[in-house]
């Protein structure tokens, strides 16, 4: 199994108005006049000493992600640069990038050389992950979403191409047109670096994935609608000729250790509060309604998403909720809540998040099992902790760390193998058996 770690990199500014009763309605709204150096420089340097204390406690490695103008995630265009520091100071982790929004780059000819300059430093620790982005994503950076998917297809193609084929030579595309392709910098990783596709409700994108036989990695969702699209991925695979096994599948989810259920369910609570706390209605958060839904972000036709019902369900156990899912938008919403309302508000939305096991949280003796139940639900080749986000303090990520690495991980390895979960690492592509592993 493929065990890594995640956070979004949270700007957290305790003392600010803002910070306390971020929402929604900020995101894309907030004015970067409020954003301190000081306190962007401090916070980079600590997500990198996280980083490390990761690799300690013997995790595979790193997931980075990428959201930009806004607060709750600090990838934005800092993605790539965040995965070179890591490639020099780290040793053995896997850096996973889940990942670039291929629509947005105007340039993907740019990205080509970055990636493989990643790829090198690193000695070949890099996964390269694709995605379409957001609608933030396309109003940051005026990229026109009724293309998106156009234009995530053909820069996959050409940065494949690029990766693959000894230049020069033309790429004359729809979106892209290049006379001379010629990048010095090839990966280190042959033919190219692996390649990861994330989502969560896009019929397309699971087809793509298995298309071109890439793990397709489930984010922060609830069992039953993950076991549903990872049967459409076993489906799709099917159609293109093959039987998609673990090391195609992966999850990632909330997770939570600490020293007493107690400490556990305080702190855990953290990871949506502050400025992580963008998607959770009710909880001082909701996403910026003029960011959803843009036209072409979201493949039409009959089959190409999961039903309705389906998809409110696993906004809900993302603890989105928004005026589509029947919420009255924030003028109709009556008298603002008190404190204690608001408080037993967010409880309530853990404690839902807690029952989808979108998040599990507690010691290391109640979360192993939680975790078990995971892996039996879903049999995931590769399982990525979220954790350390939203108002976490340095010394709560670095609690939960320790005990993880203590206990959880290797209780997580022990499960896989008796499980057989084998991670994309583990199997010969060439047999679809696994690859016999070294002796520890």
């Amino acid at each position: 199994m493929f065990l890594g770690y995640f956070n979004e990199r949270p700007y957290q500014d305790r003392d600010a108005e803002w910070y306390k009763h971020f929402g929604g309605l900020q995101d894309l709204s907030l004015s970067n006049g409020v954003y301190k150096p000081e306190i962007g420089a401090e916070l980079y340097n600590r997500y990198f000493d996280e980083k490390l204390v990761v690799e300690q406690m013997g995790f595979d490695g790193v997931m980075l992600n990428a959201h930009h103008d806004t607060p709750f995630c600090m990838g934005g265009g800092a993605m790539n640069l965040e995965a070179a520091v890591l490639a020099r100071i780290t040793e053995k982790l896997k850096i996973v990038l889940l990942g670039n929004v291929l629509p947005i780059w105007d340039d993907p000819l740019w990205l080509v050389e970055e990636l493989a300059t990643i790829d090198l430093i690193s000695r070949g620790r890099l996964v390269s992950g694709f995605v379409r982005g957001t609608g933030r994503e396309s109003i940051a950076h005026n990229a026109q979403s009724p293309y998106n998917w156009e234009r995530f297809q053909e820069a996959h193609d050409f940065i494949v191409k690029a990766w693959t084929t000894p230049g020069p030579f033309r790429w004359e595309g729809t979106h892209y047109q290049y006379r001379y392709v010629n990048p010095w910098m090839r990966p280190y990783t042959q033919p190219h670096p692996p390649i990861w596709i994330p989502g969560i409700l896009s019929r397309s994108t699971v087809a793509f994935a298995a298309q071109h036989r890439y793990p397709y990695i489930m984010l922060d969702s609830q069992l039953d609608l993950t076991a549903q699209a990872f049967d459409v991925y076993r489906e799709q695979a099917r159609l293109n000729g093959f039987e998609a096994g673990t090391q195609h599948l992966g999850y990632m989810f909330k997770v939570h250790v600490d020293e007493t259920e107690e400490l556990a369910y305080e702190t855990g609570r953290k990871m949506i509060e502050g400025a992580g706390n963008l998607f959770l209605d009710g909880s001082n958060g909701r996403p910026n309604p003029h960011a959803q839904n843009l036209p072409g972000l979201n493949t039409r036709g009959p089959g190409n998403q999961l039903p309705t019902a389906a998809y409110v369900a696993v906004r809900t156990a993302r603890g989105v909720a928004g005026t589509e899912a029947g919420k009255k938008p924030p003028a109709e919403r009556g008298p603002a809540r008190t404190p204690e309302e608001h408080d037993a508000r967010r409880r309530e939305i853990f404690d839902g998040i807690l029952a989808r096991y979108a998040c599990v949280v507690g010691t290391p003796d109640s979360v192993i099992p939680k975790i078990r139940h995971v892996l039996e639900t879903l049999r995931p080749g590769s399982l990525i902790f979220w954790h350390g986000d939203g108002d976490f303090t340095h010394e709560d990520t670095m609690r939960g760390l320790r005990l993880m690495g203590r206990y959880v991980v290797p209780a997580v390895r022990e499960m896989a193998k008796e499980l057989e979960l084998y991670s994309p690492f583990e199997i010969d592509p060439s047999t679809n058996l696994p690859v016999p592993q070294p002796l520890a």
